[in-house]
């Protein structure tokens, strides 16, 4: 089982480092460290494992070092900075494993690129060495990107003529579209195994500036200074993550505030997340005394937490059936806390955390149900996972012998824009993508609890049933569902989620859906005889001719 629960005192990859205003990420890979087994992680190259402590390392810049402007990722390996993904790791991972691997991956970078565009915390690369493949596209990440200017040092995505695959974190969309490299140079580059190094990498846009490896640390250290100096971070004492708690068993998961239920006949897990016991503190202050406590943390933290065990662990649980519980007065009232103290640091990097984690459900390969019944809180927050489903089933009135009053959605500002979708838009936005007045109607109804006719009729919901037919149509959608092609529902919810504008987030995820998916199982990449398989032993790989 792989499990993302880690700390700094448990890495086997990374070193975390924090002098003043300037953090260091040193990355120093165990070669015998490999999660799966099987392969060495030589010349710093990366696989799951490492990229783990990276995303852990990340989220706890943001949360228990506030007083870090700057972040410089660099190497211990002498002359080598990191080879990227591990090649033997991907010949013998499965091709589930290599497509999730890289959403991952990717995921983790844009958290660095969110954490320098909406908190100022800066990340600067310092490449002392060779930077390939997925080493180059951690550098692409930063905002400052620094090389050793001497006769070894090169950056290089050479996917292409050497694994017959592609950059799969979004290098060559950040090449174009981030760093806006000239496509015939880009042509160019991506073609050429030993990569490009010294002035013509600053010329071509690949790299911020070089600098000669007898002033490249003080040059780090000076640049690194300029970007904390210019952060506006807050002057706070930051907030512990401790591990998170999670008790396992064969039928699911449970946390404090989020439970997993597995129904393997099915082949679908329930997630239900459990709103707030108790109101919000009066102030900021009591907010942070809560610390990790907090709902709207810890709640997200776990959420977070459970979907990356299920993507990872439990493939075959193809529908996730999303719920909620509890009382929607205390979400809203967490949520206008959020509002309230936007301008507070922590307040800030939980509604950011809870747009990161929503994204995550937004690209996860599984259906998505909500089912909204009483005893729910779909409200504000927590409504923005209904948002994120592809089908919401609201109940009329409530089960027979059920004594709770019939279930109702409510709308607050976090439905409203800052929970955007990797698109930019709102979910609502989003879902109402050719009827912007039915988000002004939604917006004229913020705060109300509407119940199933209004939810339907504002649009909000995909179907309403009365308790008669409740049972038997969720029943009969979830068996047929179950009954499709994963391949096909992957192909077909991916395509009808992200309508709207086109970023360089939603161009990353993609095509990784259609790169990825289509040439990790091409035979030149991973036939018998194709490139990732024989990489090192000396054969070379025989390619298919045709064009497809």
């Amino acid at each position: 089982m792989i499990d993302f629960r880690t700390h700094p005192d448990q890495y086997r990859h990374w070193r975390l480092s924090v002098d003043g205003a300037v953090a260091t990420l040193t990355l120093d890979v165990d070669p015998q460290g490999g999660l799966l087994g099987g392969y060495e992680l030589k010349l710093n190259s990366y696989d799951l494992g490492v990229d783990i402590e990276l995303y852990d390392a990340v989220q706890r810049l943001r949360f228990e070092h506030p007083e870090v402007g700057c972040v410089v990722i660099a190497s211990a390996k002498d002359k080598v900075f990191c080879a990227g993904a591990n090649i033997r790791m991907l010949g013998l991972a499965s091709h589930a494993h290599k497509v999730n691997f890289c959403k991952f991956t990717n995921e983790t970078r844009l958290a660095i690129e969110e954490a320098a565009e909406e908190s100022g915390q800066a990340y600067v690369c310092a490449i002392n060495g060779t930077a390939a493949g997925g080493g180059y596209e951690l550098a692409l990440a930063t905002g400052w990107i620094m090389l050793v200017d001497d006769s070894n040092s090169a950056v290089s995505l050479p996917e292409v003529p050497l694994l017959a695959v592609l950059p799969g974190t979004g290098g060559l969309t950040r090449l174009v579209d981030k760093r806006k490299v000239r496509r015939d140079l880009a042509d160019a580059f991506c073609t050429t195994e030993e990569g490009v190094r010294g002035a013509r990498a600053v010329q071509w846009r690949l790299v911020d500036e070089v600098v000669p490896a007898s002033g490249f640390d003080d040059a780090v250290r000076q640049r690194a200074a300029e970007f904390a100096a210019a952060a506006a971070r807050p002057d706070a004492a930051g907030l512990a993550l401790p591990p998170l708690e999670r008790e396992e068993t064969d039928g699911g998961l449970r946390y404090r505030h989020v439970g997993v239920e597995y129904d393997r006949d099915l082949r679908a897990a329930v997630i239900t997340v459990h709103g707030p016991e108790a109101a919000p503190p009066a102030d900021a202050e009591g907010m942070v005394a809560q610390g990790e406590a907090f709902w709207p943390l810890a709640a997200c933290r776990e959420l977070d937490d459970a979907i990356l065990h299920l993507r990872f662990n439990e493939p075959e649980l193809s529908t996730w059936v999303l719920r909620t519980s509890g009382a929607g007065a205390a979400v809203a009232a967490h949520d206008e806390f959020l509002e309230a103290h936007r301008d507070h640091w922590l307040a800030r990097e939980i509604t950011l955390y809870w747009r990161r984690t929503l994204k995550r459900l937004d690209t996860t390969s599984r259906s998505l149900i909500a089912e909204v019944v009483p005893g729910s809180c779909f409200v504000g927050t927590l409504f923005e996972v209904a948002l994120a489903a592809d089908r919401t089933l609201m109940l009329e009135g409530a089960f027979e012998g059920d004594n709770r009053p019939p279930a109702t959605v409510r709308l607050t500002g976090m439905n409203f824009g800052p929970l955007p979708m990797g698109n930019g838009l709102s979910r609502l936005q989003t879902r109402f993508l050719g009827e912007p007045d039915s988000v002004e109607r939604a917006e004229a109804r913020r705060g109300d609890d509407l119940d199933a006719a209004e939810a339907v009729a504002l649009g909000l919901v995909t179907e309403a049933m009365d308790d008669i037919d409740w049972e038997d149509e969720v029943r009969v959608m979830l068996e047929e569902r179950a009954s499709f092609s994963t391949d096909a529902l992957t192909g077909m919810e991916a395509n009808l989620r992200f309508a709207g504008p086109e970023t360089l987030e939603t161009k990353i995820f993609g095509r990784l859906s259609a790169w990825q998916n289509w040439i990790f199982q091409r035979p030149d990449a991973t036939g018998e005889e194709g490139a990732l398989k024989l990489y090192g032993s000396g054969r070379r790989a025989r390619y298919a001719r045709q064009r497809v």
